[in-house]
């Protein structure tokens, strides 16, 4: 695919005078059905949750490349990069580690340090993106505690050959190229897509001789095949793979080293569909996935390792659901089995963590003003405690335009696999961290290799199992519709309980300590979002969004009432006591977050514009004054906007040209925003069949 731009720019211009018959980047109006909320269909404006819909047509408008690029736009949803750089998805201001990412309805796996890195998710062949907002694990599980985002793909539905080819070429020698195409043969229908993606990196700190982010390349593969036995079942099987490698370059003790960071991620998902009759529905659902990522980076001169880490994590998930209406009422429930292990560097063998779940749904509806919504979900682990994961929903329709929802939910997350089985000791330094589980076998053995010199923890310590952290989240928001205005507010309040942190539970005779994991505190987040979008005229469309949030520590907040907690005064270096209005709140959040876009379509010429503008207050992403909290006299990363822009032409009949600027006002930010790599503007040529 290397000389598709070439082409299909050759192709564009030589069509550019002729007549257009029809126009496929238009806007059309589509049913607004989500089924991630309820695992069933619904109607969006029904829903009792603070559920938004992203469409293809509106991903197609902003000329995005990763998955990252679009939800970065959307009202509450913050890309935060992790101290390794992976990018993660802060939701109503909670840790990315809380927000569930799914494709089809299954989860991505490979969180290495909490985080899912969302850049490797290609959105060439992406039908829509479902948002659901507050706890979620009634249906969901670990990880939705905070909330879920589903990535639903194109799915075979043509009989004839149809599809798109498509490159783009922009800064940094970033270049991207997508086939899609599906077709129908008798009862089976085929869809594949191909995608793939180089850059060369970028450099945001001249002064060093390392770059921000080093030169990769990746591909993305995609084949879903659907065949209908009859009108009543139908088999999908979709096979995802994914494969990327990046170049790693850095500097040592003055020494150069070098090497390659091998990705890879395959996804097999089989579903049967078997619906007897108009009230009940059957899905067998089968789905594996494997994620492997391997670091092998030596010293140039010597070719001794630096570091030679792998991650292997595996899951198998059969599930079997069942849904059934009567009236006005639909049951749901469901049950499966999640077979998941994983080896990985600093694991003495590989960890195990299986677990079975069943869920129930109730989902009624009355005279078409109220729908209730209740679940619960049972999760069974042996490797840490079970949970119980109930919630509510409640819609109030008072008329067409105007509705009232709310609900409340409880969330968990599992503690993950390095917090349970971790074994790792740092010869250089001398410390030692050590998962919960595998903890009390290795501190008998260090115990009588005489290293350790007296515990720092009581002796049942580790006599019950890790609990995960929990939530509970509220949710209550307003809906105001008409032809052309949409309004909504949300407030909500979130409380995670039972955070898992490290602590010191021993000391060595050499002075440094033992590390293990425990549960301790709970934090808050609250705020209100409001979002609102209106149709000035039939061809211009304007929409903008805001969040306002606080996030807290619960410890902090008593700590300062209890006057334990102080500041130094950086002209007299004088300590003083802090209020609770010096407390900022936890780090990497902003109190403010905006976005604005603007939506142009001059059919005439069949062109396309689009200006989009996004917003960040300021924000702490370390203790500069070394009092171990975020505080008003903490060194803060400045507030930010970001502004982008697209427009596309449609030539002819199936040719389509775009041209893309991206971080117009060129902000960087080495040390607080390493994500963002400046202005970038691209060239994108497509060709419908």
């Amino acid at each position: 695919m290397k000389n598709i731009r070439y082409i299909l720019f050759l192709l564009a211009f030589k069509s550019f005078s002729q007549n257009e018959k029809k126009d496929t980047i238009k806007s059309v109006l589509i049913e607004e059905v989500v089924v991630t909320a309820t695992r069933t269909e619904r109607q969006l404006s029904s829903l009792p949750l603070p559920v938004q819909l992203i469409t293809k047509a509106q991903i197609k408008q902003t000329g995005a490349l990763k998955l990252n690029d679009i939800l970065e736009e959307q009202t509450g949803l913050i890309i935060v990069p992790d101290f390794g750089g992976v990018l993660g998805i802060q939701m109503q201001g909670l840790d990315a580690q809380y927000t569930l990412i799914l494709i089809d309805g299954v989860p991505l796996v490979g969180r290495s340090a909490g985080s899912l890195d969302l850049s490797r998710v290609t959105i060439n062949n992406i039908k829509q993106i479902e948002i659901v907002k507050g706890a979620s694990s009634s249906l969901y599980g670990s990880e939705a505690l905070g909330g879920v985002i589903n990535i639903i793909t194109e799915s075979p539905k043509n009989k004839k050959l149809t599809g798109e080819l498509n490159s783009r070429i922009g800064t940094f020698f970033t270049t991207d190229n997508n086939l899609n195409f599906g077709f129908g043969i008798n009862k089976l229908n085929i869809n594949a897509s191909i995608n793939s993606f180089s850059t060369d990196g970028y450099d945001l700190e001249k002064t060093d001789n390392e770059k921000t982010v080093l030169p990769y390349r990746n591909l993305t593969s995609q084949l879903q095949l659907d065949y209908r036995f009859s009108d009543k079942s139908n088999l999908v099987v979709s096979n995802r793979y994914f494969n990327q490698n990046n170049d790693v370059e850095t500097i040592v003790n003055n020494k150069n080293a070098s090497g390659t960071t091998k990705t890879n991620e395959y996804n097999s998902h089989s579903r049967f569909f078997y619906n007897p009759n108009n009230n009940l529905s059957f899905v067998g659902e089968f789905y594996a996935t494997q994620y492997y990522i391997k670091d092998d980076v030596r010293f140039n001169d010597t070719n001794t390792i630096l570091y030679n880490d792998f991650f292997k994590e595996n899951l198998l998930r059969p599930e079997i659901r069942i849904s059934y209406k009567k009236r006005n009422t639909t049951y749901t429930s469901g049950f499966g089995y999640n077979f998941n292990n994983l080896e990985r560097t600093y694991f003495e063998q590989k960890a195990v963590n299986n677990s079975y779940y069943g869920f129930l749904q109730y989902d009624y509806n009355l005279k078409e003003k109220i729908n209730v919504l209740a679940g619960l979900r049972y999760d069974k682990n042996l490797a840490y405690a079970s949970v119980l994961s109930p919630k509510l929903a409640l819609n109030y329709q008072f008329s067409k335009q105007f509705s009232i929802q709310g609900s409340v939910g409880y969330g968990f997350k599992a503690p993950d696999l390095r917090q349970l089985f971790f074994n790792f000791e740092n010869v250089g330094v001398g410390y030692i961290v050590l998962g919960y589980n595998v903890a009390p076998n290795r501190l008998t053995e260090l115990e009588s290799q005489g290293r350790i010199q007296n515990s720092l923890v009581s002796p049942n310590f580790f006599d019950n199992s890790l609990n995960p952290e929990t939530s509970v989240g509220y949710n209550f928001g307003i809906k105001f519709n008409r032809e052309k205005i949409k309004n909504s507010i949300n407030i909500f309040y979130n409380e995670v309980k039972n955070l898992i942190d490290t602590r010191a539970i021993a000391r060595l005779t050499n002075g440094q300590n033992i590390f293990s994991y425990s549960n301790i505190g709970s934090v808050f987040t609250q705020g209100l979002e409001f979002n609102s979008s209106v149709k000035i005229t039939k061809n211009i469309e304007i929409s903008s969004g805001y969040q306002y949030l606080i996030a807290k520590d619960n410890d902090v907040i008593q700590d300062i009432k209890d006057k334990k907690v102080f500041a130094r005064d950086p002209i007299t270096s004088q300590s003083f006591e802090l209020k609770q209005s010096d407390y900022f709140g936890l780090f990497n959040r902003s109190k403010h977050t905006a976005n604005f876009k603007y939506f142009l379509k001059i059919p005439n010429w069949k062109l396309y514009h689009n200006f989009r503008a996004t917003y960040r207050s300021k924000y702490g992403l370390f203790d500069t004054n070394n009092n171990a909290i975020l505080d008003n006299y903490d060194a803060f990363a400045k507030e930010y906007v970001i502004f982008d822009s697209s427009i596309t032409k449609k030539i002819k009949e199936k040719f389509e040209i775009q041209f893309g600027i991206d971080n117009i006002l060129n902000f960087t930010d080495t040390q607080n925003a390493s994500n963002y790599a400046g202005r970038l503007t691209y060239c994108k040529v497509q060709y419908n069949f």
